[in-house]
């Protein structure tokens, strides 16, 4: 049975390119731009979540890391690796505070992308 990969980014092509690479490599992929979808992660299951840190649609001063932080605080969803995905200098020390499992610098190249889904998906 393919792995299940949460994908949360606001750019549709970016989101688009992930999701595309992702079911070429043989994953399911569901994905969305509003993190509200984090609502039902318990019934989606997935076994990866990418997760973008900036999305447009939050107003407040919510992000990819301190959701990151509230999942990898909850028992029920701990186990689930999160890659933060973001275009700033400082993402791996975006990833770290946020508990995330790794991070994945935009712009970035399909093999970088494939490795580390693979890497956290062992």
């Amino acid at each position: 049975m393919a792995k299940k990969i949460l994908v949360i980014e606001d750019e549709k092509d970016i989101r688009d390119t992930i999701v595309y690479i992702l079911e070429e490599q043989g994953y399911e992929v569901i994905s969305s731009e509003d993190s509200k979808i984090l609502k039902s992660i318990n019934s989606i299951k997935p076994d990866m979540l990418l997760l973008d840190n900036w999305l447009t649609e939050w107003k407040s001063d919510a992000n990819g890391q301190q959701l990151s932080k509230q999942l990898k605080s909850n028992p029920s969803t701990s186990h689930i690796p999160i890659i933060i995905i973001s275009a700033v200098n400082d993402v791996q020390a975006i990833a770290e505070a946020g508990l995330a499992d790794g991070y994945l610098r935009k712009p970035f190249d399909v093999v970088e992308l494939i490795d580390i889904v693979k890497l956290h998906l062992k």
